[in-house]
């Protein structure tokens, strides 16, 4: 008797019903590599991922836990799952914090959940996956050991084809009042050179264009391991961020893509770096997380560098480098924030010309170090003076934006109606996705042009539309 063609696996064998997975991954592009590497391992242990709580058999929610309002979006995405699917399994950064009993928040709030576990736990998530929804049986891969460390090979991503975060490190050695990530991810871990060189290259050679090199504090790469020398493809290379930068560049150089530097603290050897983005080896462009710029606030944050060397420091990279683009967040109504020290704040972005800056209002999270600090500010304090500084802040931002009209530049394209011909949408160096503006792209004047989603064109910018750019392609 014939098998029906319908019920074989694509390697001949009879195709069991493989379980299903949902997954939500909520939090930063950290929480999101470590969804990747979650889903790639189950996908390589044959469960397949379903679109609708409905349809699978386990729900996997990463969650976040860093402030309040990511507290309540992650409990509620808890919740939302329990009550469509039932089966839950919870990990990431909320998954690692207590109630104000000491007991684990999650299970608290929702006993019902069949496992809780803290960020980067990949091993516990498939072993708590393992005892409730076993995995199909597959004699030709069961005894196959599963990848170490990082992904095995480009594996399964939630970003588009085009671009990818690139995590070089784990965890973070500073303790800021405000902070509670140390306590939940660890101290700094920095990934072995070796192996985050040979994750990109395979990123690479997977189509990505764009790398997103992120970490809890970029600039202390291999510090914890004394930037001893690793090894890549036979080459010695320290571990220490002037060396990786330098060798993602080469490599980018080599697929003709770009690499974009994240969470990068002003510390001084990162003046190494600037002059690799004069020379066009990596982006121009810096995510640096002051957060604030008077010396007394950064006192009580604990933060490792002053507003004003901060600001000399700017200026020093740019003119090593002029085209670099500058993008930080900060915190306005810390406790004890003066109306002094605010406007110092305000004063610095517009010294510094801050191209991207995003602001927080302060928000007490459970366990933080700032909550015992004297002088809180009320609510309407806080919110008032988040508002004033993203009023200075868009007005910077938007007055540099105007420089660009005229300009002809490279513009990576995410999106495209029609092969372009009926417009499309992009970034340019200036902008990374998801946070910064984008470039909204006319259809093209000549009717040959034509591209796609992940390729790379030149435009010029016609205008400048609040935090986007207007451009045509040329």
């Amino acid at each position: 008797m014939s098998t029906p063609t319908s019920e074989l696996a694509t390697s001949g064998r009879p195709a069991a019903a493989a379980p299903t997975i949902g997954f939500v991954s909520l939090g930063c592009p950290k929480a999101l590599t470590d969804s990747e590497l979650i889903l790639t391992r189950l996908s390589a242990e044959g469960y397949r991922t379903s679109k609708t709580y409905q349809d699978a058999d386990l729900v996997i929610v990463n969650t976040c836990g860093f402030i309040d309002d990511a507290v309540k979006e992650s409990l509620d995405a808890i919740g939302e799952a329990l009550r469509d699917n039932g089966k839950v399994i919870v990990t990431g950064c909320l998954g690692a914090r207590a109630n104000e009993h000491g007991d684990n928040l999650v299970r608290s709030l929702h006993p019902a959940v069949l496992a809780v576990t803290g960020p980067h736990a990949t091993d516990e998530v498939l072993a708590a996956v393992h005892a409730h929804v076993p995995k199909p049986h597959d004699p030709f891969v069961d005894l196959v050991p599963p990848p170490r460390n990082a992904i095995d090979g480009v594996g399964v991503k939630l970003t588009p084809r085009h671009y990818a975060y690139l995590k070089i490190s784990e965890g973070c050695n500073h303790r800021c009042t405000f902070c509670i990530i140390p306590s939940m991810r660890g101290d700094l871990v920095s990934r072995p050179i070796g192996d985050v060189l040979t994750e990109a290259r395979r990123l690479f050679e997977g189509g990505v264009k764009e790398l997103l090199v992120i970490s809890q504090d970029t600039s202390a790469y291999g510090v914890d391991v004394q930037y001893r020398t690793g090894f890549w493809e036979g080459r010695p290379i320290r571990t220490r961020m002037l060396e990786l930068v330098r060798e993602l560049g080469m490599l980018a150089r080599a697929h003709g893509a770009w690499v974009r530097l994240h969470y990068v603290y002003p510390y001084p050897h990162v003046d190494e770096v600037v002059p690799l983005m004069a020379e066009g080896w990596v982006l121009p462009y810096l995510d640096v997380p002051f957060q604030h710029s008077h010396p007394d606030v950064l006192r009580r944050m604990k933060r490792p560098a002053s507003g004003e060397r901060n600001l000399e420091r700017i200026r020093r990279w740019r003119e090593i480098c002029p085209e670099l683009v500058v993008r930080s967040t900060f915190i306005a109504g810390f406790p004890g924030e003066t109306e002094e020290e605010f406007a110092h704040l305000l004063d610095f972005v517009r010294e510094a010309q801050i191209d991207r800056a995003g602001c927080f209002a302060y928000s007490p999270v459970q366990g933080a170090a700032a909550n015992a600090l004297p002088g809180a500010l009320p609510d309407a304090v806080r919110e008032e003076r988040r508002a004033r500084f993203m009023a200075v802040a868009e007005a910077v931002a938007i007055e540099r934006l105007q420089r660009r009209v005229g300009a002809t530049m490279q513009v990576l394209v995410d999106q495209a109606v029609g092969l372009g011909k009926k417009g499309g949408v992009g970034r340019t160096y200036a902008d990374a996705p998801e946070i910064d503006g984008t470039v909204q792209l006319l259809p093209p004047e000549k009717l040959s042009k034509t591209y796609r989603a992940g390729e790379f064109i030149r435009a010029r910018i016609v205008a400048a539309q609040g935090h986007d750019l207007v451009g045509i392609p040329v």
